[in-house]
């Protein structure tokens, strides 16, 4: 499952990586990508699921702790931020007693918004720590 969704996600921005004080920053170019950070930049509970996930995976639990959301509304919310492809599925974890749990991490950093004469333009900065994993996931299924 969690590399279903990488693999999506790595198509879902289209980008010209440009190197810039060792972070790598893209240019949004797909209109749902652009609409969905637009979203996601305007509501308060999203802006605090993606907070919480920037640098640590987080199960469900963990994100409605920290952000107080109501649990339907988390439980919506991330489905959402999942379908968007601005969060993923970083690891799954299974307990002792075999109940499964997904962690999520954000996908991006942080966002340059510029408007122009009716053109949006999002520029993007990668979680790396993300991004590493999901290339590490993507080079071991050859093995």
């Amino acid at each position: 499952m969690a590399r279903a969704i990488t693999m999506e996600q790595k198509q879902a921005f289209e980008a010209g990586p440009e190197i810039r004080s060792s972070n790598t920053y893209m240019i949004v170019k797909n209109e749902r990508s652009k609409r969905a950070i637009l979203v996601a930049l305007s509501e308060t509970e999203l802006q605090k699921i993606l907070d919480a996930t920037m640098f640590n995976s987080k199960s469900v639990g963990q994100i409605i702790r920290d952000t107080e959301i109501p649990h339907t509304a988390a439980y919506r919310k991330i489905g959402w931020l999942l379908e968007e492809k601005l969060l993923v599925v970083d690891k799954i974890d299974i307990s002792e007693d075999g109940k499964k749990s997904s962690l999520f991490r954000t996908v991006l950093k942080s966002f340059n918004i510029k408007y122009e004469y009716n053109n949006v333009i999002i520029e993007a900065e990668q979680n790396f720590d993300t991004l590493k994993k999901i290339t590490e996931r993507f080079f071991s299924l050859d093995s």
